[in-house]
């Protein structure tokens, strides 16, 4: 179980931050990640464990003016 933007999300275990935003149906777009407190660089996101309790607050990036 992790915490995404103050949520409680059920996460196979083993399962990366490449995998959460799959499962968030997030998969493929531009997301910011930071992961307790830390920002995840976006070449890091598929080999990025998550561990219990870890809490992760996710930002759509759009453009436009």
């Amino acid at each position: 179980m992790v915490r995404v933007n103050g949520d409680e999300v059920e996460v196979a275990e083993g399962a990366t931050v490449e995998d959460l935003l799959r499962q968030l149906g997030l998969g493929g777009k531009w997301v910011l990640v930071e992961r307790n407190g830390n920002p995840v660089p976006r070449v890091d996101l598929a080999v990025t464990a998550l561990a219990p309790a870890d809490r992760l607050e996710l930002v759509r990036a759009v453009a436009g003016g």
